[in-house]
């Protein structure tokens, strides 16, 4: 008698476009792993260009890049497209709000970033006072923490790396990361947020969360965690990558 064997697909299978920055090592391995937790759940991307030290849009997106990276997603016919990106919050929050405009009228999908899920994590634990943790340079940082302020939060403390390269963000080790969180602490902020789709923070938030006690938003986990929101896939499932799972979860 032939053997039953079961079906390892799930019945909803539910797909997860990312645009990425050209030069990242860390969001197809961090969307990957979290998506361990949510085996119905694919990811797919597409990069547009961004790598070495210089931006070549410094004040705007490169948007033929940016929307080209949508069209060849919306092939695949995903659930939504998303923009797993974090200079969204150094240009100002209404300039992801037109990207994820122009993607939805140009492929009818919808669409976030990791700034506009960032908007919707803080506004439900409602933290205003926040420390910004980053590996970038103190030009860069001074306008990221001037563009959340714009926004009106309150930047009590910050850290940065001082790295200038894009592709150099990616090699940050856990201590490194760790250390600049501990040092905004201090502060008390309501929340800390690992701000740069291209630093391995995601991989430490659990552990430290648990060891200062503060929320810590994570600029890659962010645009995971609001695209299965959106989807309709958040259920409280991914704990382990952070208290974030709790915010919106139903199950909760």
């Amino acid at each position: 008698m032939a053997m039953s064997v079961p079906s390892l697909r799930p019945d909803h299978r539910t797909a997860i476009a990312m645009i990425t920055p050209s030069a990242n090592l860390v969001v197809e391995r961090v969307t990957n792993a979290i998506l361990t937790d949510f085996p119905e759940v694919s990811g797919h991307f597409s990069r547009t260009p961004v790598f070495g030290a210089k931006d070549a849009f410094p004040d705007d997106y490169d948007w033929d890049g940016m929307l080209g990276a949508a069209r060849l997603l919306a092939h695949a016919r995903p659930d939504i497209i998303v923009w797993n990106g974090s200079k969204g919050a150094n240009l100002g929050f209404p300039v992801d709000e037109e990207l994820c405009r122009r993607i939805t009228s140009e492929t009818a999908i919808p669409a976030t970033t990791s700034t506009l899920a960032l908007q919707a994590a803080l506004a439900h634990v409602r933290a205003r006072r926040i420390a910004v943790v980053s590996p970038y340079g103190s030009a860069y940082q001074d306008r990221l923490v001037g563009c959340f302020r714009a926004e009106g939060l309150d930047v009590v403390a910050e850290a940065h790396a001082g790295i200038a390269d894009n592709l150099d963000f990616a090699a940050m080790s856990d201590n490194a990361i760790a250390a600049m969180m501990r040092e905004v602490t201090a502060a008390r902020p309501d929340a800390i947020l690992s701000w740069c789709t291209n630093m391995p923070a995601a991989y430490v938030v659990d552990s430290l969360e648990r060891e200062l006690g503060i929320p810590i938003f994570d600029s890659t986990t962010l645009a995971v965690w609001h695209a299965l929101h959106l989807t309709g896939a958040l259920d409280g499932r991914g704990r382990r990558w952070g208290r974030l799972f709790e915010i919106l979860s139903p199950s909760r």
